[in-house]
């Protein structure tokens, strides 16, 4: 097999763990999968498959990281600070028995990122930032429960919010469900990042090219890396079982970013133009793909 996997006998119980024989569970999907690589074509090893035990416990974590966003959307509101959104997160987690994917995550000191207007991604949560009338925010919620990982944002309307700002918050939402209408199992995930950067692109926005979504699961960041200004028809095949995120961060003026010197994590865009972003977590099945966080 191309990614140098054992291949069972078609009688032998499939390498997915599910109990069936190969024959009637994975042996199709893995010849598809070999065809696409002789036809060179990038796919992705089956280490990276997702079976329907890892698809429970990723939805067992996603169903906590979901309910930590509800929460904050059922408080906050003009005069919280994003430190007070770490507070509200850190008491959630402990309650549901889970823990941030965030915190420590190659030195992030916090549990959760709190981006505000011109904050491209990656804000930290502060008592000095405190959240004014016509602010908007984005607040990106990472959980990790029993091993699994589950990743999702949301954006924020602060109060009475400008025309521009709730534009631009709209259509990057759009942009994501774009993404998703583009997800079709056998297909390319680039034409998932080209539907993302048209829906932008058409609406006088552009899109951050230095950050994109990731495949997620068994680890907080796995291959493949998810570009929102990919090209149709290139990447990875998108084969049933892959797990990744859509989550393009879209600029209300160029794309260019500049990351803050003195803590090396937070990202702003370089012209002061706010940005906006929505995040999912979906995986690829065999009739398109299945929501998992959100």
């Amino acid at each position: 097999m191309f990614d140098k996997l054992p291949v069972p006998g078609r009688n032998d119980p499939c390498w997915c763990g599910s109990g069936k024989k190969y024959k009637k569970c994975h042996a199709a999907a893995d010849e598809k999968m070999e065809e696409f690589v002789l036809k060179g074509e990038e796919v992705l090893p089956r280490s990276l498959l997702k079976t329907k035990k890892d698809i429970e416990g990723i939805k067992a974590s996603a169903a906590i990281n979901i309910g930590v966003l509800d929460y904050v959307g059922n408080h906050i509101r003009a005069g919280v600070s994003t430190m007070n959104i770490n507070e509200w997160v850190e008491s959630y987690l402990s309650d549901h028995g889970a823990v941030s994917a965030d915190l420590n995550f190659e030195g992030y000191p916090y549990s959760v990122c709190t981006s505000i207007n011109d904050v491209v991604c990656h804000g930290f949560p502060n008592k000095k930032d405190v959240l004014k009338d016509g602010d908007i925010i984005n607040v990106d919620m990472s959980t990790i429960k029993d091993g699994y990982f589950s990743d999702s944002s949301r954006m924020f309307c602060i109060g009475n919010v400008s025309d521009e700002r709730k534009r631009l918050v709209e259509v990057t939402h759009d942009a994501v469900q774009a993404g998703l209408t583009a997800v079709k199992p056998w297909g390319h995930l680039g034409d998932v990042g080209d539907a993302v950067h048209q829906v932008a692109l058409d609406a006088g926005f552009t899109v951050v090219r230095d950050y994109g979504g990731h495949g997620i699961g068994k680890e907080f960041h796995e291959d493949p890396f998810v570009s929102f200004v990919a090209k149709p028809h290139t990447g990875p095949i998108l084969v049933p079982g892959m797990c990744f995120t859509i989550e393009p961060m879209v600029n209300a003026g160029k794309p260019d970013i500049k990351i803050e010197r003195s803590n090396g994590w937070i990202v702003r865009t370089k012209d002061g133009s706010d940005s906006a972003q929505w995040e999912v977590q979906l995986v690829v099945t065999k009739d398109g793909y299945e929501l998992l966080s959100w």
